[in-house]
């Protein structure tokens, strides 16, 4: 009998088996797909011709071209999310009159995704790390954090790259520049005496990046000639908005913006990958959903003089033995409002003689 039952289940497991291995061969590309991909004898990037005559050039070419033909998932994500972001960067590249190509570097740099990160500390749409983020005007604080924002980052990143194509007179060392930084490519091109991006020797990183936005390029151009037949109502929309400048020197929970654009705090985030946080101070210019805007001070006035007139807090002292996991059950409040309230983490140390905001109960329900 037990000898019975092991039949079945080794029967089951090959079955599974043959099953996946099916499904894996019909979602991966056929070979004849892969082979036409790859015989490409004219390549241009930013109208700098790319070598492909150079068998070396070719061959790292056409390593990226089926790596990325490879992973179909990510290529239709890519071609999907680009219909919803990518009409922002076009218009801002035509009015900046520079080259439309340059959108593709945000395919390979976050997948057009806004709140990607990376180890280094580089995040959004362009990957900028913070230093480099406010020398080109966004801002990077607790509250807000502008490399999430389309917009805003796709204006630092041309002003970044129209620098560095001043600088190196070339888009594509430009582009490169961009990745491995301008300082770095200029100690190679120096110490190298060499001006031409495919005659330099660069690190992997830097020249795998290049060809992965060119690949990415002659792909996404014409998505149909690589298996990709997706219609237009498969590709993700546009948001519509509004667009308003809201101005507090206080902390202003960002429910009360939701509140009075008629929508959900969940919306309001989805509008403004920027914001970091539940509250905002300062000014900021806000996505809301469309039409909304005519009425919206109307309404988000008498909500923020309501919840200011409620917003009643007092100032708690830390003592021996505290932790913030006490402190928010003795007053009875969520432990994350209690951190949210005091822009701390949950693992940050509290001493005694530390000062702690609490709020009344009414004030944080939502």
């Amino acid at each position: 009998m037990k000898a019975f039952s092991y039949k079945i289940i080794l029967f089951n497991i090959i079955v599974l088996l043959m099953a996946i291995q099916t499904a894996y061969a019909e979602s991966s590309p056929s070979t004849k797909i892969l082979l036409k991909a790859i015989k490409i004898s004219d390549l241009s990037f930013c109208n700098e011709k790319v070598p492909l005559e150079r068998f070396e050039i070719k061959e790292r070419f056409e390593k990226e071209m089926l790596l990325i033909l490879w992973d179909k998932p990510q290529v239709i994500l890519w071609l999907k999310r680009a219909a919803r972001y990518f009409p922002h960067i076009e218009e801002e590249l035509k009015k900046n009159k520079i080259p439309d190509d340059l959108k593709y570097i945000v395919v390979i740099e976050s997948a057009v995704r806004p709140h990607i990160g990376s180890r280094k500390g580089a995040r959004g749409f362009w990957q900028f790390i913070p230093g480099t983020a406010r020398q080109y005007g966004l801002k990077v604080n607790r509250f807000a954090d502008d490399r999430r924002d389309i917009k805003l980052s796709t204006l630092a990143a041309i002003k970044y790259l129209k620098k560095l194509y001043i600088k190196f007179d070339s888009w594509t060392l430009a582009a490169a520049a961009y990745n491995m930084g301008e300082r770095g490519l200029n100690y190679e091109m120096t110490e190298q005496d060499v001006i031409d991006f495919y005659n330099l020797h660069l690190p992997l990183e830097t020249q795998r990046y290049i060809l992965r936005i060119i690949a990415a390029k002659y792909i996404m151009k014409d998505p149909s000639k690589f298996g990709f037949d997706i219609k237009k109502d498969d590709l993700y929309k546009p948001y519509e908005f509004d667009e308003i400048i809201v101005s507090t020197k206080y902390k202003i929970p960002l429910r009360i913006v939701a509140q009075a654009a008629g929508t959900y705090f969940k919306k309001i985030k989805d509008l403004n990958p920027k914001f970091r946080k539940y509250y905002l101070r300062g000014t900021h210019e806000i996505r809301i959903p469309k039409d909304e805007a005519k009425n919206f001070f109307q309404k988000y006035r008498p909500l923020v003089a309501e919840y200011l007139k409620n917003k009643t807090d007092q100032t708690y002292v830390v003592r021996n033995g505290d932790n913030l996991t006490t402190i928010a059950e003795q007053f009875n409040i969520p432990l994350k409002s209690l951190v949210y309230w005091n822009q701390i983490k949950r693992r940050d140390r509290i001493h005694p003689g530390d000062k702690l905001v609490i709020y009344k109960k009414k004030s944080h329900q939502n």
